[in-house]
């Protein structure tokens, strides 16, 4: 008589082993809305500022908060190892630590990834619909703090670095901008890229294109405390970008990959640079296949799931959009985009960024 083989399942350590997997994972997402609590009441800097291990009764005190809730949110950052804790329960922030998540200004800070947290979240409440019918939402979906996130997280290494390190390996475009030319900023969110090339370069006009009314609102008070007259902020649907090839310079910092339509920009771009211009795209560093992400970032996990949260949304806001996604938008197929909107040079410029990749592109 022939035996019957019976599936008994995942023995009782699988089930424990892919349970526990599940919890750290749900842990994750609590520590990291901690991370907004302690960024939003200023605990890392306190802490920092200390400069000592301290009691939760100490940065309570100084933080003006009660110590009970300071407390319970200092076990939960020294037990994810974000926080450092001694046998007599004091607290502190290593040198890395304060950098981090405690130095706004600083090119390695990342507090500003976990300012939108909340408003991301909330986002939760529409995706179900977006499954349903393809279409997304844009980034003024997440409100006013959905633009000072992007901000926070991606402006202090520009500032570092964008005219110092960046803008000079571009061929002759810094002797042009010293000399006085007009520069676009296409998809400049709050403005951070478009204030910094101002002020380095005060002989040229830098104009910024930007679909988003809350991040214009941002970039013009911002442009109102800075004070500069070579700068000009325009909203994209209102004021088209011209197609008379007059800037000598055109940037693209970190939106191709959300725009619904990246091809049809890339050819606005084409009509809109000089024939001696360039266009300086800047974008998530990304591979052509899943299994490339995966084994080149450590954090691809993360940038899937803000490509549903945010990326692949933005570029599905409309029906029929491109929805590249965060990791959508590879050497290839940028190379790709410009070459068939009519441009002839592409290179990568070599860059040290942990996130971005960086193009010169020229007709």
């Amino acid at each position: 008589m022939a035996s019957t083989m019976v599936d008994e399942g995942p023995d009782e350590v699988e089930i424990a082993l892919f349970a526990y997997e599940v919890a750290k994972v749900r842990a994750g997402a609590i520590t990291a809305a901690m991370v907004h609590l302690g960024d939003r009441l200023g605990l890392y800097r306190t802490l920092a500022d200390l400069e000592r291990p301290v009691s939760s009764a100490e940065l309570a005190d100084a933080a003006g908060l009660v110590e009970r809730w300071v407390r319970e949110w200092l076990y939960n950052q020294a037990a994810a190892g974000l926080v450092l804790v001694d046998d007599a329960e004091r607290f502190s922030l290593s040198a890395a630590g304060a950098v981090v998540l405690a130095d706004p200004d600083h090119e390695a800070n990342l507090a500003g990834m976990f300012h939108s947290l909340p408003q991301t979240m909330q986002r939760l409440e529409r995706l179900p619909d977006s499954f349903r019918t393809g279409v997304g939402y844009d980034y003024d979906a997440h409100g006013p703090d959905g633009a000072i996130g992007i901000e926070r997280t991606f402006e202090p290494w520009m500032r570092a670095h964008l005219v110092a390190d960046v803008v000079p390996l571009l061929d002759d475009v810094v002797a042009r901008l010293e000399a006085g030319a007009t520069v676009a900023d296409v998809g400049c969110g709050s403005g951070g890229v478009v204030l910094e090339l101002a002020a380095a370069f005060p002989a040229s006009q830098i104009v910024g294109y930007e679909i988003s009314h809350l991040a214009l609102d941002r970039a013009g008070a911002r442009l109102a405390e800075r004070g500069l007259a070579n700068v000009e902020f325009r909203h994209g649907g209102d004021e088209p970008i011209p197609d008379d090839g007059s800037f000598a310079l055109v940037a693209t910092c970190d939106c191709l990959h959300d725009m619904t339509d990246p091809a049809g920009m890339a050819r606005t771009i084409r009509g809109a640079v000089a024939e001696d211009g360039t266009w300086l795209l800047i974008d998530i560093k990304a591979y052509d296949t899943y299994a490339e992400n995966v084994a080149h970032n450590p954090v691809a996990a993360m940038m899937y799931g803000e490509s549903v949260m945010s990326c692949m949304s933005s570029g599905l806001s409309e029906p029929g959009g491109a929805g590249l996604g965060t990791l959508g938008l590879s050497a290839r197929r940028a190379e790709a985009i410009a070459r068939d909107a009519g441009f002839t040079r592409f290179r990568q410029l070599d860059v040290d960024h942990a996130v971005n990749a960086f193009y010169e592109i020229r007709p």
